[in-house]
This record gives C-alpha cells, sequence and structure tokens, in this order.
C-alpha cells in the first residue's frame, strides 16, 4: 500500500486538514496510521518536532493524543509541566457536528488519554463562554505565578 499521507511529505492542503472538513475526513485514517507508525519507530518524534527551535518559560501543549506524549513532556521539563484537558460532553459534542466513526474516535489518538492520567487542570467547553473564561483565567493565573 501507498505511504499513508502526511502534510509535508504528500502536499496536502494543511490548512483545511485542520478543521473538521470532508476534505480532513478523507484522510484522518491515513493521517493516524501514519502517525502511530512515526510513534511507533520514535515515540518522542511529534513532542521534539512541536518544541523545536523554541525556548518558552512555559508550556502549553493544547493537542496531547497519547500517555507517551503527555510522559515525554514530563520527563523532559520536570515540574514546570501543567497538563489540561479539555472536556464537552458528547451533547455538546454532538451539536457542534461530531460524529462518532468506528476505527477513527474509538482508537487511542483519540481517547488514549481517557483513562490513566492524573491532569493538573480539566477544563471544560460546553459553550458558556464566562465558564470557560474564568477557568482560563484560573489557569492562566497559575502560569503567571509560575514564572
Amino acid at each position: 500500500p501507498a505511504d499513508p499521507p502526511s502534510p509535508q511529505e504528500h502536499g496536502l492542503d494543511f490548512q483545511r486538514l485542520l478543521d473538521a472538513s470532508a476534505y480532513k475526513e478523507m484522510f484522518r485514517q491515513d493521517m493516524i496510521r501514519w502517525g502511530e507508525e512515526k510513534r511507533h519507530t520514535d515515540p518522542g518524534f511529534f513532542c521534539r518536532a512541536a518544541v523545536e527551535g523554541a525556548l518558552q518559560p512555559v508550556w502549553v501543549v493544547s493537542d496531547a493524543r497519547r500517555l507517551s506524549d503527555v510522559e515525554w513532556f514530563r520527563d523532559v521539563y520536570g515540574d514546570v509541566v501543567q497538563t489540561v484537558r479539555v472536556v464537552a460532553s458528547e451533547e455538546t459534542r454532538k451539536r457542534r457536528n461530531w460524529v462518532f466513526v468506528t476505527g477513527v474516535d474509538d482508537a487511542e489518538s483519540e481517547c488514549g488519554l481517557d483513562q490513566g492520567v492524573a491532569f493538573d487542570w480539566v477544563i471544560t467547553n460546553d459553550g458558556d463562554k464566562v465558564a470557560l473564561g474564568e477557568q482560563l483565567e484560573m489557569l492562566l493565573q497559575s502560569v503567571h505565578r509560575s514564572l
């Protein structure tokens, strides 16, 4: 079979892969497979790519997908790492046009952190802008105190 697509290696439209379009869905399973192959060979591949060339006093990683990602950041950055999980109810997700797809939404890339990780922060994003703002303000204040 052909190599699974990655935006840089296969000339895909990166911006269109970031949204919830049908374009992204056409390549989603292949992207997951490609990512799994990269992680199998090198568990820190994507984490190192995310931080390459950057020197920040605080890191907010908004889209860790696997325990190995969380462990990598904790190993490399130690006590300065604050893990954040953003959650929304299934009802909210459906209102946002999410539809469960077997083989995709039950894959490790989508639910690998549902259990076994003690997050420092859990932010609920169910559409209440005031509540979301209050939660983010608490996180921001904590980050400022650690600087």
